[in-house]
């Protein structure tokens, strides 16, 4: 049940994929170039990084005659056994930031075609940003269907993975309340859940504790997991969570925060709602905030059931 409307579940962007990863076939070449030679298969058309929407769906077009399968990578098989490759691009230029138009796709095709965007655009990203090997310098190529790269030197032959950014994501709960924060270069209004990067050798419930305590000055303990979310600006994966504080004093790292407040049930309804009358604006729906405010109200106040 949510907290805003409980006869309506939705989820966050780019999350319900639907392929089939197909890990049988990245590892084998025969089967490869059987997958990429399939009549069914299909190109997922991406200008840069940015998607194509054509009629309420992802642009997906036939392979070319002279297509290579080392130019593309597999990103998996959908649920009418078709093959879904994407191009691999050499330079993307500054394509680097979420945009309008990436941001929007959201709200234009089915949830299952957000996540092989989003998906897409993390993978092609980061072929883009990798040509080059880490350890030794030398040159990289595709391997397993796009998803690594070996280094050309014979004598280093490292592999890299592509690689994902895990981000606390939290709410820290005070008798009834949560606490909100807003960045600097956020929309006039907006607040959300707080968020940093988890760090080496952390665990997630440390990251939330330590992010907490850093730009907030707030102690929390029994740390809970909600949900996640892929993130693909470039490829993180967002990770929600509640903690509880004994101590509601807030001492902001300004750096990193603009404000902060307290927020009680009332008037996270009234943001999740849109009321021009609620204190902050919240995130949008596609964020995992906007899902993590709406999964703390349901526990917290759900609305009464329609009649």
């Amino acid at each position: 049940m949510h907290g805003t409307d409980p006869t309506t579940k939705t989820i966050p962007g780019f999350v319900g994929s639907r392929l089939d990863r197909v890990d049988h076939i990245r590892t084998n070449p025969a089967l490869l170039a059987e997958t990429f030679a399939d009549p069914a298969a299909r190109l997922l058309v991406l200008e840069g990084l940015e998607p194509v929407e054509v009629n309420g769906h992802l642009l997906l077009e036939p392979l070319g005659p002279d297509a290579r399968a080392e130019d593309h990578v597999l990103l998996g098989v959908d649920p009418a056994a078709r093959p879904i490759f994407a191009r691999l691009v050499v330079d993307l230029g500054p394509a680097l930031t979420p945009t309008p138009r990436s941001r929007a796709i959201a709200g234009l095709v089915p949830a299952e075609e957000v996540a092989l965007y989003g998906a897409a655009r993390s993978l092609v990203h980061w072929h883009a940003r990798h040509r080059h090997c880490s350890v030794c310098g030398a040159t990289t190529r595709p391997v397993k269907a796009g998803w690594s790269r070996k280094c050309d030197a014979d004598a280093c032959a490292a592999e890299h993975f592509p690689r994902t950014d895990p981000v606390v994501i939290m709410l820290a709960e005070h008798r009834g309340r949560i606490l909100l924060g807003r960045q600097h270069a956020w929309p006039p209004g907006r607040y959300s859940a707080l968020a940093g990067f988890v760090e080496p050798g952390e665990t997630i419930e440390e990251a939330v504790a330590r992010e907490l305590f850093e730009e907030a000055g707030v102690r929390v303990h029994d740390v809970r997991y909600v949900m996640s979310q892929p993130w693909p600006f470039p490829s993180s994966l967002m990770i929600a969570c509640i903690g509880q504080t004994q101590d509601d004093a807030l001492t902001l790292d300004e750096t990193e925060i603009e404000d902060a407040f307290w927020c009680d049930a009332d008037q996270v309804r009234a943001a999740l709602a849109g009321d021009p009358d609620a204190p902050f604006l919240a995130p949008p729906q596609m964020a995992v905030a906007w899902h993590l405010l709406d999964h703390w109200l349901a526990a917290v106040a759900p609305s009464p059931a329609s009649a």
